[in-house]
């Protein structure tokens, strides 16, 4: 039986009053990929940074989170953690999070930083084992290429890649992507989504993607986590998001957010093929 990597247990939140989380509980298993969706203002992003604690839940003695066997936060209070603990989870951003100025090679290598001792981390002393590592994530994004180049040269597509061969670097156990497609165009999301399902197959790290494009949800991972209004609204299988579900969920969202059915789910393959 699979472990158990994430856990939450009634976390609310709130912000001036005004709740964004109320009372959401879940479990994701080691090995699963899972797309946390639902209309913007749902909660989806405050959620995720609950996860990595860059956020503290309300103080309440019954929440917690917990994550690879440790909690981040119970009854409101965020519990410390070795920097080793803190690199089992890789956090990609929407806007990729790199340091423009800086190479390709070095901001994977930013990766290392965590896992290194503190004196060679703040002198930016990086081995050859460390660079061996480095282009062999950049190889699996396809950007080996691109090592030397300024990470402000890049595309948008090219620069998620980077963020992800970070990730990888940084031996992430967990990799929580929060909106990681929702800047780039089609062929570059296409990509985005299959080298993160690739990994996911692969390396057998657990993988939490929050989306709005509901097709992409369908076409590359195995569960949703729905949210409505703060609210766990749908926790299963992505096969049994039906479309009735799906606009009942969008029901009284943004104009830009209402959810339109397609008549044929896209796939991976499907996606391919358009993108070429």
């Amino acid at each position: 039986m699979s472990l158990t990597t994430i856990a939450v247990q009634q976390l609310s939140k709130t912000f001036d009053r005004h709740p964004v989380l109320q009372d959401v509980d879940f479990e994701i298993r080691q090995g699963e990929r899972v797309a946390l969706i639902g209309p913007s203002g749902s909660g989806k992003s405050t959620l995720m940074r609950h996860l990595v604690g860059l956020t503290r839940a309300n103080r309440h003695h019954r929440c917690c989170v917990h994550v690879l066997g440790r909690d981040i936060q119970r009854g409101g209070k965020l519990v410390s953690a070795s920097r080793v603990e803190r690199c089992r989870t890789g956090y990609i951003f929407q806007q990729f999070n790199l340091a423009g100025r800086l190479s390709v090679m070095t901001n994977v290598l930013v990766g290392r930083l965590g896992r290194m001792p503190r004196w060679r981390a703040l002198l930016g002393r990086f081995s050859a084992v460390e660079r061996a590592m480095a282009l062999r994530a950049l190889k699996r994004v396809g950007l080996e290429d691109l090592a030397g180049q300024r990470a402000n040269t890049l595309s948008g597509g090219q620069m998620q890649r980077v963020a992800i061969a970070r990730a990888l670097v940084q031996e992430a156990e967990l990799i929580l992507a929060d909106e990681p497609i929702a800047s780039l165009d089609p062929r570059s999301a296409q990509e985005v989504m299959e080298i993160l399902k690739r990994i996911n197959e692969e390396d057998g790290r657990t993988i939490v993607i929050t989306l709005h494009q509901v097709e992409y949800a369908r076409g590359y991972c195995q569960r949703a986590i729905a949210l409505k209004q703060g609210r766990l609204y749908y926790d299963g299988p992505i096969a049994e998001l039906t479309d009735a579900r799906l606009q009942a969920l969008y029901d009284n969202a943004g104009l830009n957010e209402l959810y339109q059915p397609t008549t044929t789910p896209v796939k991976p393959a499907t996606l391919h093929a358009a993108a070429g």
